[in-house]
């Protein structure tokens, strides 16, 4: 039985490096398929001196046009410049990247002649616009409403900066679930025949973030128990290493460094990564780019024994996030009954067998498909929250919001992380802590907050400060001083400090909103969003007048030269269409730029009338 097609809502992956969309129809999941017939899309937008590419068209053209072709918005999306892993990645972009006002990361594009600047979150509406625009033509129908995803490791300003690209893309976003709550959900739904209450591991391995999290199964209610993960860890990672390799070797062969030389670079990647995907069937590739540098054709060969090297300590750092995932759960190993991969870098031979030695042997569960799973699972949960679906889907709960993926904690002197609220600690939780003063006389106290998991705050991720006044002058480690973290099911953190002789007090809330996109910047935004749309259109438009006319032309061309056609026609008539459809094409293909419409019209139109009338002489 077919859907209400006004109720529909879709599920997004919204990935660092390929996105996928599905939506739940008839009863079953659907991956919606795009305008090249592929199921999954670049996370890619380009920009040119005439349109706006997002998704096939962007990434085919990105080794001519690199500085302006713009992926990996997923790095940075709710991160500040200063981040260190930013400026990591500034140097890995060949499109260049600033600070903006707060401290937020801006995407420096040259656009229709002019210099654009864009935030993350800007950059990944588009991707959404994109994939939202595929549902709606597969659908023959209007969707506002969607789930996306986030690597389970994403923190509160992450999750708040999708929810914000979302919006400016024009969905109602019903939802933010995790990645791989989402692949559980997919093979959940493939194994309703069993029985009993299952512990299982999803161990998804994406182009730019890795994440670990464990779930009990039993009865359609799907409980996390614990995550782990890197969101900077990943199959571009593993291409960065490859890259380096090849750029030394290059080096070392032809005394030249191509390091500085964007487009050069952007095709050696480019080579790397389809390698990389060769590598997981066959023990031995080659890399060939021609005129790789100034005219200079390089070859090389890579085995899967030099590719496992070059990132060995990588791919150990995926099942230290496995081992921290079961300590965190309070799981032995041996307890679990699935693992479960998703994610395209998973298919890599090496961190399989690395998973299948720390489990003991174990097989690994591939019964989900991994660059698909996890929008799957976002389609699932997306009809189960407006009211569709059979009841295998109705009956799914999730239990996934409800843990904290960084811990909290305070720095009171020496830079010392003071955690109150560990990772993976379910929420709502409010916890305190006593500190004394660490100064003689000290009537001011500052609590500084942060979230991770190093040992030195300044390791990890600041979130805000206040200070407490009017404390009571005493000796140092006399003066005592209760700080409370309450954080609400929203994720919200209110901090608030009582010295406990006076019952001075001073409370904090902190959102990290600091960082996220006004209202008024979302609005603008959302604006310039629809201004975007309406540009493309018509310059799809002015492509597709381009192509009737020179098609007509030919079709022209062709027909005069026809013996059949020909002995109907005088040679002067002959010659008159000659030579208004060589016109006509000199003059559409003079130029390799797009034209204004109109002029494409009027030429067609003439063509038109003049075969006519030439015809009926």
């Amino acid at each position: 039985m077919a859907n209400h097609k006004e109720d529909l809502a879709i599920g997004i992956d919204l990935g660092t490096t390929y996105s996928c969309v599905a939506v739940w129809q008839n009863e079953k999941v659907e991956i919606i398929v795009n305008d090249q017939g592929n199921r999954t899309t670049p996370s890619y937008v380009a920009f040119t001196p005439m349109e706006r590419l997002v998704g096939d068209a962007a990434k085919n053209q990105v080794a001519r046009n690199p500085t302006n072709s713009v992926f990996d918005a997923k790095r940075l999306i709710g991160r500040r410049f200063s981040d260190p892993l930013v400026q990591s990645d500034i140097n890995l972009w060949p499109f260049k990247v600033i600070g903006g006002p707060n401290d937020k990361p801006l995407i420096v594009v040259n656009y229709k002649g002019e210099e654009k600047r864009f935030a993350a979150e800007e950059i990944s509406s588009m991707v959404l616009k994109k994939m939202l625009e595929m549902a709606e033509a597969y659908l023959g129908t209007t969707v506002k409403n969607a789930v996306i995803t986030v690597p389970a490791y994403f923190n509160d300003s992450q999750r708040k900066a999708t929810r914000d690209a979302g919006g400016i893309a024009g969905m109602n976003v019903l939802r933010i679930i995790n990645e791989p709550t989402a692949a559980a959900i997919a093979y959940g739904l493939e194994k309703t025949g069993c029985i009993g209450k299952k512990n299982v591991l999803i161990f998804d391995l994406g182009g730019g973030t890795a994440d670990v999290s464990l779930l009990t199964i039993e009865k359609g209610v799907f409980e996390v128990k614990a995550v782990a993960g890197d969101t900077h860890l990943g199959g571009e990672d593993f291409d960065n290493r490859m890259l380096k390799h090849f750029v030394e070797i290059f080096k070392r062969q032809h005394k030249v460094d191509i390091s500085g030389d964007s487009r050069g670079l952007r095709r050696l990647r480019t080579a790397c990564e389809k390698a990389k995907m060769i590598l997981s069937s066959a023990i031995e590739t080659t890399i060939e780019v021609d005129c790789l540098f100034n005219g200079i054709d390089f070859f090389s060969t890579i085995t899967r024994a030099k590719f496992v090297e070059l990132n060995k300590d990588l791919f150990r750092k995926c099942i230290e996030l496995v081992k921290k995932c079961l300590v965190d759960a309070k799981i032995d190993k041996s307890c679990v009954h699935d693992v479960v991969l998703t994610g395209g870098s998973s298919r890599i031979p090496k961190v399989q067998q690395l998973l299948r030695d720390f489990f003991d042997g174990k097989e690994l569960c591939k019964s989900i498909h991994p660059d698909e799973a996890v929008a799957y699972g976002a389609a699932v949960q997306a009809a189960i929250m407006i009211g569709m679906g059979n009841e295998k889907i109705q009956d799914i709960k999730l239990l996934d919001v409800n843990v904290t993926p960084l811990s909290l904690g305070t720095d009171i002197e020496g830079d010392v992380m003071s955690v109150l609220i560990p990772r993976n600690t379910i929420i709502p939780i409010k916890k305190e802590g006593v500190f004394e003063t660490t100064e003689d006389n000290q009537t001011v106290m500052r609590i500084s907050v942060y979230e991770g998991e190093r040992a030195r705050c300044c390791d990890n991720n600041f979130l805000g400060e206040f200070d407490l006044c009017g404390i009571t002058p005493a000796p140092r480690g006399v003066g005592k001083v209760i700080i409370c973290f309450d954080l609400d099911i929203n994720g919200v953190l209110n901090v608030s400090a009582e010295e406990k002789t006076t019952g001075v007090k001073r409370k904090v809330t902190i959102t990290n909103d600091e960082w996220r996109l006004s209202n008024e910047e979302i609005e603008r935004m959302v604006q310039d969003a629809e201004r975007y749309k309406t540009e493309d259109d018509y310059h799809m438009k002015k492509v597709k007048a381009k192509l009737d006319l020179e098609n007509y032309a030919y079709d022209m061309k062709n027909a005069v030269n026809d013996e059949n056609i020909c002995a109907k026609l005088s040679p002067a008539v002959q010659k008159e269409i000659n030579d208004a459809v060589e016109q006509v094409i000199e003059w559409s293909l003079d130029d390799r730029q797009v034209k204004d419409l109109k002029p494409y019209q009027d030429k067609l139109k003439w063509l038109e009338y003049l075969q006519s009338h030439l015809t009926k002489r």
